[in-house]
Parts: C-alpha cells; structure tokens; sequence
C-alpha cells in the first residue's frame, strides 16, 4: 500500500511539475515572440484612459455585451472546434482571380478586390486602402492553428502594390496580422487604427508619426479622404492578460463622390442605424457574416442580422464579408453566404459574392457568381 501512495505522489509530483513548465513557456512566449504585439503604455495609454469608452482599465460596448456558454455546453463546443466536422472547411482550392496590375480608380467611383474573410483593398480617388489585411497563412500566434483555406492561388504580399493607408478594425489575429504588416509597412504611408491598436505597430517597427488613432465618431481628412472610426460591438487581445485593453471599430471612408462602409466585427446593435442616421448614406457597405454562434451572438451577428445591419447603416450594396478563409466556428464553411444572399434576397437588398481577386467597381458591377458551390 505504502508504494501505491509512493507513486500516486510521484505522478502527482510529475505532473505538477509538467504544468508549471508548460505554464512558463508559455508565459515566456507570450513576453517573447513578436506576434503577440504590445498593449498601450506610458503616454499612449493616458491618451486612451482620456477616451469615454475606457473604463475601469478596458474598453467597454456602448450596450452590455456578454457571451453567454453554459458549462454544460463546453465540451461539445470543444469537440465542435477540434472535430473535422461535414463541410467546415472546401473540398477542393477555392478559385482566385487575382489581378494587382488592375486599373487604378477614376475619381467617380471606387474599385474593390476581397481577399477572403475581411481583408479588402479598396481603390478610390486615385488612392489605394487596405482594409484589415489579414493576408497571411494562419489567424493565429502559431503557424500550425486556424491555417487559411487553400486558394487556387496563393496570396502574394509582394504582388500587392504601394499602399497609401492601412485601416486596422481591431487586433485579433484574422485582422490584424503580424507576418502581413511587417511585409507591407515599408510600402505604406499611413495607418489608421482603433485606440491603442497603434501600440502592436510600434512594436512591430511602423513609426509612430505614420499612425492614427481615432476613437469611435472621430475623423481625420488624410489624401483627400475622411476617414471616420465608428462604433462596433466585439472585444480586443492577442494574449491571456490583454482582454479589451485596445479598442474595436468599424470604419467609413468618404471619397470625392463614393461613400464606403466596413462593419468590421461585431454582434447586432442600435448602433448600425446611428451610424447611418450619421455617416450614411454608403454606396458600399461590407458587413460582418460568418463565426457566429447562437452562444456569442452578442460579438458576431447571425447572417440575417448582418443583411438587417446594412439596412440600418444605409447601405445601397452589401457585401458579406468575415468568411471564405477560415474555420472559426462551429458551422459550415458556406453558411454565411447561403444564409446572407437568401436573406438579401427575400428583403430585395442588392448584394454583391465577388470570386476572391476579381477587381470589380461598385458603380456598374455587382458580381453575384455563385463561385463556392
């Protein structure tokens, strides 16, 4: 008996001993590797205390915004995300047409290219703005985890020409990519970002002189373009400790005569109508449709209420966007998009599915090819 209890404290001193490791590598990485980036301190984070959103040390919602799974729920969730599962991911290389000679865009209208999930490069007025450029191989701090779906062919970050701006919605990995902004920081002339987001930059080697940051209702004229950060309901971090210590945004970007939307993430709120009452109405607005779950709708909206968000935000042509690149969440890789078209339909909302690549303009072109099929 006295050797049983001998190798039960043995294994016990074993394992004990093995999480302790685990957990200091672990907290060694997080300190360590450059992905995780860097919260706002020092000067930048008595900018961000200033801001009415900030509270208590974190940004806030501006409605209660909870993500609510029973424990009982837990384990079947997990094994959701760890489980292949029917239909999570294509069958086959989703088809590209990418094109970075493309034309360049005349002052009365404005050119858009999806890259898949929420990275967009939007041409107007002569100028070129890449949105949430998440162009990597894996949304996350490890190369083995969330890995990109395969594209017939690759994203080429050296095919992407100068950039004159960088909006950055917020700083979760599938928007806000490390490997992609140290490729393109030297070939860009400004970022705008939400409060403290600029932080991870600095880290990263972007000057500080090169970064804006806007909270929500506040806008700056850059290159003939206002850029306004609007409201969002979603969350912020990149590691353990670092839970809402940067803020979360959608974006508009007024042109000369194009007026642009991009939800960025987050669930449904009173918020979409403000922001068109606001900023509306947009010729073009990209709405938030995918990793969403009844048990944190609150931070992603369903598909019916992404299509229901870009009526509110007054949007004349809508486009789904947070799908086509990444397993996420627990549904099918082609929900999103079945349920927003059959929605916009329904409401008779023009919408637009553009093949990943494809260069189209919102003033004459709405592609509606049925390309994931």
């Amino acid at each position: 008996m006295k050797q049983i209890i001998k190798l039960f404290k043995r294994i016990m001193i074993f394992i004990i001993g093995l999480i302790i490791v685990l957990a200091v590598g672990i907290a060694i990485f997080i300190n360590v590797a450059p992905q995780f980036g860097q919260v706002p301190q020092g000067e930048d984070l008595e900018r961000v205390k200033k801001s009415e959103h900030f509270e208590d040390g974190v940004f806030v919602n501006l409605i209660e915004t909870k993500m609510d799974i029973p424990l009982s729920k837990i384990p079947g969730m997990m094994w959701g995300f760890l489980s292949p599962g029917e239909n999570k991911s294509p069958s086959k290389s989703l088809p590209t047409e990418f094109n970075h000679q493309a034309n360049t865009a005349p002052d009365s209208t404005a050119l858009i290219t999806w890259y898949g999930h929420s990275a967009v490069l939007l041409k107007i007025d002569g100028k070129v703005i890449l949105i949430d450029p998440m162009l990597g191989p894996a949304a996350s701090p490890v190369s083995f985890m969330t890995n990109r779906f395969n594209y017939e062919e690759p994203i080429d970050l050296k095919e992407i020409p100068k950039v004159d701006a960088i909006i950055i919605s917020h700083d979760h990995y599938d928007h806000l990519d490390y490997p992609s902004i140290v490729e393109l920081k030297d070939k860009t002339d400004h970022f705008f970002t939400a409060l403290g987001v600029g932080s991870h930059l600095e880290k990263w080697g972007v000057d500080k002189e090169a970064i804006t940051e806007l909270d929500w209702w506040q806008d700056v004229e850059y290159q003939g373009l206002k850029f306004t950060a609007a409201p969002a309901r979603h969350f912020s971090g990149r590691g353990i400790l670092d839970r809402n210590k940067t803020q979360w945004a959608s974006w508009a970007v007024q042109g000369k005569k194009q007026n642009i939307y991009f939800s960025g993430d987050g669930g449904y709120g009173p918020h979409f109508k403000e922001i068109g009452e606001k900023l509306g109405p947009f010729d073009f607005a990209m709405m938030e449709c995918g990793q969403y779950n009844k048990m944190w709708e609150a931070i992603h909206m369903m598909p019916e209420q992404s299509v229901q968000a870009g009526i509110d935000v007054q949007g004349k042509i809508l486009m789904p966007i947070h799908w086509g690149a990444f397993d996420l969440s627990l549904h099918t890789w082609t929900d999103p998009v079945q349920r927003f078209t059959k929605e916009a339909k329904r409401l008779k909302v023009e919408y637009t599915t553009p093949v990943i690549g494809k260069e189209f303009n919102v003033a004459v072109q709405q592609p509606q090819q049925y390309w994931w099929e």
